[in-house]
Protein backbone atom coordinates (compact mmCIF):
# COMPACT_ATOMS: atom_id res chain seq x y z
CA UNK A 1 0.00 0.00 0.00
CA UNK A 2 2.76 2.46 0.96
CA UNK A 3 4.71 1.63 -2.19
CA UNK A 4 1.66 2.18 -4.40
CA UNK A 5 1.01 5.50 -2.65
CA UNK A 6 4.55 6.71 -3.21
CA UNK A 7 4.45 5.70 -6.87
CA UNK A 8 1.13 7.52 -7.26
CA UNK A 9 2.68 10.66 -5.80
CA UNK A 10 5.63 10.38 -8.18
CA UNK A 11 3.23 10.59 -11.15
CA UNK A 12 1.25 13.65 -10.00
CA UNK A 13 2.32 16.69 -12.03
CA UNK A 14 0.67 19.12 -9.60
CA UNK A 15 2.66 17.72 -6.71
CA UNK A 16 5.80 17.77 -8.85
CA UNK A 17 5.21 21.44 -9.65
CA UNK A 18 4.56 22.23 -5.98
CA UNK A 19 7.70 20.45 -4.79
CA UNK A 20 9.87 22.15 -7.41
CA UNK A 21 8.56 25.56 -6.38
CA UNK A 22 8.36 25.08 -2.61
CA UNK A 23 11.49 26.29 -0.84
CA UNK A 24 11.50 23.80 2.03
CA UNK A 25 10.78 20.83 -0.22
CA UNK A 26 13.51 21.88 -2.64
CA UNK A 27 16.00 22.25 0.20
CA UNK A 28 15.22 18.74 1.37
CA UNK A 29 15.57 17.34 -2.17
CA UNK A 30 18.83 19.16 -2.84
CA UNK A 31 20.27 17.44 0.20
CA UNK A 32 20.32 14.28 -1.96
CA UNK A 33 20.27 15.68 -5.51
CA UNK A 34 22.79 18.35 -6.48
CA UNK A 35 20.33 20.36 -8.56
CA UNK A 36 18.77 20.50 -11.99
CA UNK A 37 21.79 21.53 -14.07
CA UNK A 38 25.24 20.23 -14.88
CA UNK A 39 26.63 23.43 -13.38
CA UNK A 40 25.07 22.53 -10.03
CA UNK A 41 26.53 19.02 -10.13
CA UNK A 42 29.98 20.30 -11.06
CA UNK A 43 29.83 22.83 -8.23
CA UNK A 44 28.97 20.02 -5.81
CA UNK A 45 31.93 18.03 -7.16
CA UNK A 46 34.21 21.05 -6.70
CA UNK A 47 33.11 21.35 -3.07
CA UNK A 48 33.88 17.71 -2.45
CA UNK A 49 37.24 18.00 -4.22
CA UNK A 50 38.25 20.78 -1.85
CA UNK A 51 38.08 18.17 0.92
CA UNK A 52 39.91 15.50 -1.07
CA UNK A 53 36.76 13.56 -2.04
CA UNK A 54 36.09 12.59 -5.66
CA UNK A 55 32.72 12.33 -7.40
CA UNK A 56 30.78 10.44 -10.05
CA UNK A 57 28.12 12.54 -11.78
CA UNK A 58 24.81 11.03 -12.87
CA UNK A 59 22.28 12.72 -15.17
CA UNK A 60 18.91 11.59 -13.85
CA UNK A 61 16.53 9.83 -16.18
CA UNK A 62 15.96 6.17 -17.04
CA UNK A 63 13.70 3.87 -19.01
CA UNK A 64 13.38 6.29 -21.92
CA UNK A 65 10.43 5.59 -24.16
CA UNK A 66 11.71 6.71 -27.58
CA UNK A 67 14.93 6.95 -29.54
CA UNK A 68 14.95 10.74 -29.55
CA UNK A 69 14.96 10.82 -25.74
CA UNK A 70 17.88 8.37 -25.66
CA UNK A 71 19.83 10.51 -28.14
CA UNK A 72 19.05 13.62 -26.11
CA UNK A 73 20.35 11.97 -22.93
CA UNK A 74 23.53 10.92 -24.76
CA UNK A 75 24.03 14.48 -26.00
CA UNK A 76 23.53 15.92 -22.51
CA UNK A 77 26.16 13.58 -21.10
CA UNK A 78 28.57 14.44 -23.91
CA UNK A 79 28.07 18.12 -23.04
CA UNK A 80 28.68 17.27 -19.37
CA UNK A 81 31.95 15.58 -20.31
CA UNK A 82 32.99 18.71 -22.19
CA UNK A 83 32.33 20.77 -19.06
CA UNK A 84 34.25 18.34 -16.89
CA UNK A 85 37.24 18.59 -19.24
CA UNK A 86 37.51 22.28 -18.36
CA UNK A 87 37.57 21.61 -14.61
CA UNK A 88 41.08 21.25 -13.24
CA UNK A 89 40.00 20.15 -9.75
CA UNK A 90 37.59 17.29 -10.55
CA UNK A 91 37.99 13.92 -12.24
CA UNK A 92 36.06 12.96 -15.37
CA UNK A 93 33.83 10.28 -13.91
CA UNK A 94 30.17 9.62 -14.79
CA UNK A 95 27.53 6.99 -14.07
CA UNK A 96 24.99 6.08 -16.78
CA UNK A 97 21.97 3.78 -16.76
CA UNK A 98 21.70 1.53 -19.83
CA UNK A 99 17.93 2.08 -20.06
CA UNK A 100 18.62 5.83 -20.36
CA UNK A 101 20.73 5.06 -23.45
CA UNK A 102 17.89 3.03 -25.00
CA UNK A 103 18.54 -0.53 -23.81
CA UNK A 104 14.80 -1.23 -23.64
CA UNK A 105 14.30 0.11 -27.16
CA UNK A 106 17.16 -1.26 -29.24
CA UNK A 107 20.33 -2.99 -28.03
CA UNK A 108 22.32 -1.76 -31.06
CA UNK A 109 21.24 1.83 -30.41
CA UNK A 110 22.24 1.51 -26.76
CA UNK A 111 25.68 0.14 -27.66
CA UNK A 112 26.23 2.94 -30.16
CA UNK A 113 25.34 5.57 -27.57
CA UNK A 114 27.71 4.07 -25.01
CA UNK A 115 30.48 3.93 -27.59
CA UNK A 116 29.95 7.62 -28.32
CA UNK A 117 30.26 8.36 -24.61
CA UNK A 118 33.21 6.05 -24.03
CA UNK A 119 35.17 7.37 -27.01
CA UNK A 120 34.97 10.78 -25.35
CA UNK A 121 35.68 9.41 -21.86
CA UNK A 122 38.76 7.57 -23.11
CA UNK A 123 40.06 10.66 -24.88
CA UNK A 124 39.80 12.49 -21.53
CA UNK A 125 41.42 9.59 -19.62
CA UNK A 126 38.22 9.39 -17.59
CA UNK A 127 35.85 6.68 -16.42
CA UNK A 128 32.23 5.67 -17.03
CA UNK A 129 30.27 3.28 -14.83
CA UNK A 130 27.25 1.38 -16.15
CA UNK A 131 24.70 1.67 -13.36
CA UNK A 132 22.75 -1.46 -12.53
CA UNK A 133 18.96 -1.29 -12.56
CA UNK A 134 16.29 -3.87 -11.66
CA UNK A 135 16.79 -7.60 -12.18
CA UNK A 136 15.11 -7.52 -15.60
CA UNK A 137 18.11 -5.48 -16.79
CA UNK A 138 20.89 -7.39 -15.05
CA UNK A 139 21.82 -9.94 -17.71
CA UNK A 140 21.45 -7.48 -20.57
CA UNK A 141 23.62 -4.95 -18.78
CA UNK A 142 26.31 -7.54 -18.06
CA UNK A 143 26.15 -8.79 -21.67
CA UNK A 144 26.61 -5.22 -22.89
CA UNK A 145 29.53 -4.71 -20.53
CA UNK A 146 31.38 -8.01 -20.88
CA UNK A 147 30.59 -8.69 -24.53
CA UNK A 148 31.14 -5.25 -26.00
CA UNK A 149 32.30 -2.37 -23.82
CA UNK A 150 34.85 -3.78 -21.38
CA UNK A 151 36.87 -5.62 -24.08
CA UNK A 152 37.07 -2.41 -26.12
CA UNK A 153 37.48 0.24 -23.41
CA UNK A 154 39.15 -1.66 -20.58
CA UNK A 155 39.62 0.31 -17.37
CA UNK A 156 37.72 3.31 -18.74
CA UNK A 157 34.46 1.45 -18.06
CA UNK A 158 33.03 -0.41 -15.08
CA UNK A 159 29.83 -2.03 -13.88
CA UNK A 160 27.79 -2.54 -10.69
CA UNK A 161 26.91 -5.72 -8.80
CA UNK A 162 24.10 -5.88 -6.22
CA UNK A 163 24.60 -8.18 -3.24
CA UNK A 164 20.81 -8.55 -2.87
CA UNK A 165 20.67 -10.73 -5.99
CA UNK A 166 21.22 -14.45 -5.55
CA UNK A 167 23.17 -14.64 -8.82
CA UNK A 168 25.80 -12.08 -7.82
CA UNK A 169 28.45 -14.49 -6.55
CA UNK A 170 28.62 -16.16 -9.97
CA UNK A 171 28.63 -12.76 -11.67
CA UNK A 172 31.58 -11.65 -9.54
CA UNK A 173 33.44 -14.84 -10.53
CA UNK A 174 33.13 -13.91 -14.19
CA UNK A 175 33.98 -10.25 -13.67
CA UNK A 176 37.08 -11.06 -11.61
CA UNK A 177 38.28 -13.38 -14.38
CA UNK A 178 37.96 -10.46 -16.83
CA UNK A 179 39.78 -8.02 -14.55
CA UNK A 180 36.71 -5.78 -14.67
CA UNK A 181 36.20 -2.76 -12.45
CA UNK A 182 33.25 -3.50 -10.15
CA UNK A 183 31.20 -1.31 -7.87
CA UNK A 184 29.54 -3.37 -5.14
CA UNK A 185 26.27 -2.14 -3.62
CA UNK A 186 23.43 -3.83 -1.75
CA UNK A 187 20.69 -2.90 -4.23
CA UNK A 188 17.57 -0.85 -3.60
CA UNK A 189 15.15 -2.58 -5.98
CA UNK A 190 12.26 -4.73 -4.79
CA UNK A 191 12.68 -8.15 -6.39
CA UNK A 192 10.97 -11.55 -6.13
CA UNK A 193 12.37 -13.85 -3.44
CA UNK A 194 13.57 -16.39 -5.99
CA UNK A 195 15.77 -13.67 -7.52
CA UNK A 196 16.89 -11.72 -4.45
CA UNK A 197 17.39 -12.38 -0.76
CA UNK A 198 14.35 -11.08 1.15
CA UNK A 199 16.21 -10.98 4.47
CA UNK A 200 18.60 -8.07 5.05
CA UNK A 201 20.95 -10.36 6.99
CA UNK A 202 21.46 -12.49 3.89
CA UNK A 203 22.01 -9.40 1.73
CA UNK A 204 24.63 -8.16 4.19
CA UNK A 205 26.26 -11.58 4.46
CA UNK A 206 26.69 -11.83 0.70
CA UNK A 207 27.87 -8.22 0.55
CA UNK A 208 30.69 -8.94 3.01
CA UNK A 209 31.71 -12.13 1.20
CA UNK A 210 31.79 -10.41 -2.20
CA UNK A 211 33.53 -7.37 -0.75
CA UNK A 212 36.34 -9.47 0.68
CA UNK A 213 36.87 -11.20 -2.68
CA UNK A 214 36.87 -7.93 -4.58
CA UNK A 215 39.28 -6.33 -2.14
CA UNK A 216 41.70 -9.26 -2.40
CA UNK A 217 41.39 -10.03 -6.11
CA UNK A 218 39.62 -7.13 -7.79
CA UNK A 219 40.71 -4.33 -10.08
CA UNK A 220 40.22 -1.18 -8.00
CA UNK A 221 36.81 -2.16 -6.59
CA UNK A 222 34.34 0.43 -5.33
CA UNK A 223 32.82 -0.45 -1.95
CA UNK A 224 29.49 1.38 -2.02
CA UNK A 225 27.85 1.42 1.40
CA UNK A 226 26.92 3.67 4.34
CA UNK A 227 26.83 0.71 6.71
CA UNK A 228 29.41 1.45 9.39
CA UNK A 229 29.69 -2.19 10.47
CA UNK A 230 30.51 -3.26 6.92
CA UNK A 231 32.95 -0.37 6.49
CA UNK A 232 34.70 -1.39 9.70
CA UNK A 233 34.86 -4.96 8.37
CA UNK A 234 36.46 -3.67 5.17
CA UNK A 235 39.02 -1.72 7.19
CA UNK A 236 39.96 -4.84 9.15
CA UNK A 237 40.17 -6.87 5.95
CA UNK A 238 42.56 -4.51 4.16
CA UNK A 239 44.71 -4.19 7.29
CA UNK A 240 44.90 -7.97 7.66
CA UNK A 241 45.62 -8.59 3.98
CA UNK A 242 48.04 -5.69 3.58
CA UNK A 243 45.88 -4.05 0.90
CA UNK A 244 46.99 -0.48 0.23
CA UNK A 245 44.33 2.27 0.39
CA UNK A 246 45.00 3.23 -3.24
CA UNK A 247 43.78 -0.19 -4.45
CA UNK A 248 40.08 0.49 -3.76
CA UNK A 249 37.66 3.24 -2.80
CA UNK A 250 34.59 3.70 -0.63
CA UNK A 251 31.55 5.19 -2.36
CA UNK A 252 28.53 6.95 -0.87
CA UNK A 253 25.52 8.95 -1.98
CA UNK A 254 25.43 12.71 -2.19
CA UNK A 255 24.08 14.14 1.05
CA UNK A 256 24.15 10.88 3.04
CA UNK A 257 26.58 10.51 5.94
CA UNK A 258 28.83 13.41 5.02
CA UNK A 259 30.37 13.03 8.46
CA UNK A 260 31.38 9.46 7.64
CA UNK A 261 32.71 10.47 4.24
CA UNK A 262 34.96 13.06 5.86
CA UNK A 263 36.14 10.68 8.60
CA UNK A 264 37.14 8.04 6.09
CA UNK A 265 38.99 10.56 3.95
CA UNK A 266 40.79 11.96 7.01
CA UNK A 267 41.88 8.40 7.83
CA UNK A 268 43.58 8.09 4.45
CA UNK A 269 40.94 6.16 2.50
CA UNK A 270 39.77 7.13 -0.95
CA UNK A 271 36.14 8.26 -1.01
CA UNK A 272 33.91 8.97 -4.01
CA UNK A 273 30.42 10.46 -3.84
CA UNK A 274 27.67 9.67 -6.36
CA UNK A 275 26.08 12.98 -7.41
CA UNK A 276 22.71 12.79 -9.22
CA UNK A 277 21.36 15.88 -10.96
CA UNK A 278 18.74 16.90 -13.52
CA UNK A 279 15.14 17.94 -13.89
CA UNK A 280 13.91 14.41 -13.10
CA UNK A 281 14.95 14.68 -9.46
CA UNK A 282 11.44 14.52 -8.00
CA UNK A 283 10.43 11.26 -9.73
CA UNK A 284 13.91 9.90 -9.00
CA UNK A 285 13.56 10.44 -5.27
CA UNK A 286 10.04 9.09 -5.14
CA UNK A 287 10.91 5.98 -7.15
CA UNK A 288 13.91 5.27 -4.93
CA UNK A 289 11.59 5.41 -1.92
CA UNK A 290 8.94 3.31 -3.67
CA UNK A 291 11.42 0.59 -4.62
CA UNK A 292 11.94 -0.08 -0.95
CA UNK A 293 9.86 2.04 1.47
CA UNK A 294 12.36 1.20 4.22
CA UNK A 295 14.61 3.68 2.38
CA UNK A 296 12.56 6.44 4.03
CA UNK A 297 13.75 5.34 7.45
CA UNK A 298 17.25 4.81 6.07
CA UNK A 299 17.53 8.36 4.73
CA UNK A 300 15.99 10.01 7.78
CA UNK A 301 18.08 7.86 10.11
CA UNK A 302 21.30 8.82 8.37
CA UNK A 303 20.41 12.51 8.45
CA UNK A 304 19.72 12.25 12.19
CA UNK A 305 22.95 10.33 12.85
CA UNK A 306 24.96 12.85 10.90
CA UNK A 307 23.36 15.69 12.82
CA UNK A 308 24.05 14.06 16.17
CA UNK A 309 27.70 13.49 15.28
CA UNK A 310 28.27 17.08 14.13
CA UNK A 311 30.45 19.19 16.44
Amino acid sequence: MLRRGILWLSEQQRIHDFVRSHGLARRFATRFVAGETADAAIEAARTLASGGITASLDLLGESVTDRAAARAARDQILALLDQMEDEATIETNVSVKPSQMGLDLDADLCRAHFRDLLDRVRSLKGFLRLDMEGATHTQRTLDLFTGHLQPEYGDHVGVVIQSALRRSSDDVDRLLALGARVRLCKGAYREASDIAFPDKRDVDRQYVALMERLLREGNYPAIATHDEAIIAHAQRCVAREGIAPDRFEFQMLHGVRRDLQNRLRASGYRVRVYIPFGTHWYPYLMRRLAERPANIAFILGNVIREGLSAP
